[in-house]
């Protein structure tokens, strides 16, 4: 199974209040995989994080076929990565005045599809 990576749609969703570490875990499940099968992947898995990936993962294909006049059915996900965002910083109350810093992650997570070539 080859990709046509120079005709690939991406589309990238930021800012995502996720931790990188519970998106990549979705992801690694879906690169390489048919549109059709990451889709029914996403749709049941148990994972908060499917979520955003399905709804970026619904863009990209849309990207695809509005952009580029790709078919939908011949999609693969080439790419699907993410990448740490900032850490919003919260402060927790603590004993004796003091405070602990709490930090609650955010993540970039990009999805790019290509369509399959079919080998000769």
């Amino acid at each position: 199974m080859a990709v046509d990576t120079t005709t690939e749609a991406k589309a990238i969703a930021r800012y995502i209040r996720m931790s990188p570490f519970k998106v990549r875990r979705v992801l690694d499940q879906i690169r390489g995989r048919s549109y059709r099968e990451a889709l029914i992947i996403l749709e049941f898995m148990p994972y908060r994080a499917c979520e955003p990936i399905l709804k970026l993962l619904r863009s990209a294909v849309a990207n695809a076929e509005h952009n580029q006049g790709l078919d939908p059915t011949t999609l693969v996900v080439s790419q699907a990565y993410a990448d740490g965002g900032p850490s919003l910083r919260r402060y927790r109350p603590r004993a004796q005045g003091r405070a602990y810093q709490i930090r609650k992650p955010t993540c970039h997570i990009t999805i790019a599809v290509a369509p399959q070539v079919e080998d000769n």
